[in-house]
């Protein structure tokens, strides 16, 4: 009696604990089917392996995942209000949990970084100057000092290498026309002229 009584509380313990372990893989298989199903929502701008498929959207490759949690969370709550957030970037984030935007700021992390792109070297070599020593005459400080030595990018400072040259120039633009809120960024290039900001975003491409 007392084996079969020892018998049942350990099938019982078994199914109980079976039943408490099902739902948990579930729970983790709907998460990861979410992800990926967003993922692949995204690739639709921004390329599979966050290798855009126009310079309107950014390439994600590689990106400082702090920066890119950051953006997010400012679509969702419809805090960067500039034109193409509005339109592109609202309706996506809306529906985004915490979680999920860790999830895709990591996924896009760790992907490859895009190759770069050839320009004309006169261009480079000025936005080099530009990026790495700044215009003193101008006040206007190394871009290095925030984004790092090759643009890599730091924490919430975003990776610039090896993004569209187009898109940097008109985020270059509405930051500076304060289309985008960005005061920072806004104050230190608030004096660039347009000359001065093709140059920088041809090298960074180009990186």
């Amino acid at each position: 009696m007392k084996l079969r009584h020892l018998l049942s509380l350990t099938i019982g313990a078994c199914v109980a604990a079976g039943a408490i372990a099902q739902p948990r893989n579930l729970a983790t298989e709907q998460i990861q089917a979410q992800l990926k199903a967003t993922i692949n929502n995204c690739a639709v701008c921004h390329g599979l392996h966050g290798h855009s498929v126009s310079p309107t959207f950014p390439n994600l490759a590689a990106q400082q995942p702090i920066y890119i949690e950051n953006q997010l969370k400012a679509f969702r709550g419809q805090t960067r209000d500039d034109p193409d957030a509005q339109a592109y970037m609202w309706g996506m984030a809306s529906s985004l949990s915490d979680a999920m935007i860790g999830e895709l700021a990591h996924y896009w992390s760790i992907q490859p970084p895009p190759p770069p792109v050839s320009g004309n070297a006169k261009l480079i070599a000025a936005g080099r100057a530009i990026f790495t020593k700044g215009i003193a005459a101008e006040g206007v400080p190394p871009c290095a000092s925030c984004h790092g030595p090759e643009a890599a990018g730091r924490g919430m400072f975003p990776r610039l290498a090896g993004q569209h040259q187009e898109y940097l120039l008109k985020q270059l633009l509405v930051i500076q026309s304060a289309l985008r809120s960005a005061p920072v960024m806004h104050g230190i290039i608030k004096d660039l002229n347009r000359s001065q900001m093709l140059a920088v975003t041809t090298y960074l491409a180009s990186l």
